[in-house]
C-alpha cells in the first residue's frame, strides 16, 4: 500500500516573524518522528488545524477527517461536549511517521493525544500537573515545579517536566493502568491544594485569573478526552517546543524552548542547549516509560490517602471529574 504524503503549499510561511514556512515544518517532524511517533502511538488524536498560519484562529477537530488515508487506524470512543449531546467520534491514531506527517500537510502544528491508549480508554497511563504562571513569571514556575517534585518524591512517585511550549511546565507522573480518571483527578487535586496551603501566594488552585497570586497548579487537565501536546511538539506561540528536562532540571528563566531547528539535533544525540541542559538522547527513556508503564508500581491510591493524611485541608476538598 502506497503511504507518501504529498506535502502542498512548502513554500507558505506559517510564523512570519521567524520565516518559517510549511516545508520546514514538515522537514522538522519527518526527523523527528523516530522519537514522537512512540509517545502518539495508540492514543486518540485531536487535530488542532491552523489553515491560516500559526497567528490565524485555529480550531479541534476529532472526528476523522473525510479523505484521510485509509492507512491511517481509527477507534471510536464517545465525547462529551460542553454543550450538546454525547456523540461517537472516530478518532484517528497517529502510529506511523506518515501518519505525522498527513497531520502536518492538515495544518496540524502541534500534536495532541490522550493520556491514555485506546486497548484500556478509561485508564490513564500518567497523571499531569498543568503549572501557569503568572505573565514574567517563569522562575517561580520553576520553583513550583521542584516543590512538586520534592513532594510526590516524598510519596515515592517519579515525575518528569517538559516546558509546555507556551510560558509553563507540564510535570507528569507515570502510572500504572489500574486508576481511572476519577482517582487521578482526585489525587492531582489533592496534591495540588496541599502545594497551595503550605506556599500560600506562591502557588494557586485559583481557576480564575483574575483572582489568582502566584503560579497555578492546574489538576483540571486530568480526565476523559483531555489531550496534551506531545513532548517535542512545535507550538503554534513563535515557533517554541515542548520539550522534555531530565530529571526536574528546567533552569532557564525563560519558556522559549531552544530553537526547533536545534531539537532535531538533540533528539538525535547532540548536546543540548544551555536553556535545557539535556539531552533527549537520555531524557527520552524516561518519557517511554509512558509506553511501558505496566512496569511501575500504581501508587495512586496510597499516595492519595497519604496526602489526606498529611494535610487533611487538601482531602477535604476533593470532587469528582466529570465525565
Amino acid at each position: 500500500m502506497d503511504r507518501t504524503v504529498t506535502l502542498s503549499s512548502a513554500d507558505r510561511v506559517l510564523f512570519p516573524e521567524a520565516g518559517v514556512t510549511k516545508g520546514d515544518l514538515f522537514a522538522y517532524y519527518d526527523a523527528i518522528s523516530e522519537w514522537l511517533v512512540p509517545h502518539l502511538r495508540d492514543r486518540p488524536f485531536t487535530m488542532k488545524r491552523y489553515r491560516d498560519g500559526a497567528a490565524g484562529a485555529g480550531f479541534f477537530q476529532k472526528q476523522a477527517p473525510k479523505g484521510m488515508p485509509s492507512w491511517i487506524p481509527t477507534r471510536r470512543f464517545r465525547t462529551y461536549p460542553r454543550e450538546g449531546e454525547p456523540r461517537l467520534v472516530d478518532f484517528p491514531l497517529v502510529n506511523s511517521r506518515e501518519a505525522l506527517l498527513w497531520m502536518v500537510q492538515m495544518h496540524c502544528i502541534d500534536m495532541n493525544a490522550w493520556y491514555s491508549r485506546v486497548d484500556r480508554p478509561d485508564r490513564p497511563d500518567f497523571v499531569l500537573f498543568d503549572l501557569d504562571p503568572p505573565d514574567g513569571g517563569f522562575r517561580d514556575a520553576i520553583r513550583v515545579a521542584h516543590l512538586l517534585h520534592e513532594l510526590l518524591d516524598a510519596l515515592e512517585l517519579r515525575s518528569y517536566v517538559k516546558t509546555s511550549g507556551a510560558d509553563g511546565i507540564h510535570v507528569l507522573v507515570p502510572i500504572a493502568r489500574r486508576s481511572g480518571f476519577d482517582d487521578t483527578y482526585a489525587f492531582a487535586e489533592a496534591v495540588s491544594r496541599r502545594l497551595e496551603d503550605e506556599h500560600p501566594g506562591l502557588v494557586t488552585t485559583e481557576w480564575l485569573k483574575r483572582k489568582r497570586e502566584g503560579v497555578l497548579v492546574d489538576h483540571r487537565q486530568n480526565g476523559w478526552g483531555k489531550t496534551i501536546a506531545s513532548v517535542y511538539s512545535v507550538r503554534p506561540s513563535g515557533w517554541t517546543l515542548c520539550s522534555s528536562a531530565f530529571g526536574n532540571g528546567v533552569t532557564s528563566s525563560s519558556p522559549s524552548c531552544a530553537a526547533v531547528r536545534r531539537s532535531r539535533r538533540r533528539a538525535a544525540g547532540w548536546s543540548g542547549s544551555a536553556e535545557h541542559r539535556t539531552r533527549p538522547a537520555v531524557a527520552l527513556p524516561c518519557y517511554q516509560r509512558w509506553q511501558r508503564c505496566d512496569h511501575h508500581t500504581d501508587r495512586i491510591a496510597q499516595s492519595l490517602a497519604t496526602v489526606r493524611f498529611r494535610g487533611t485541608a487538601a482531602g477535604s476538598r476533593t470532587r469528582t471529574a466529570p465525565p
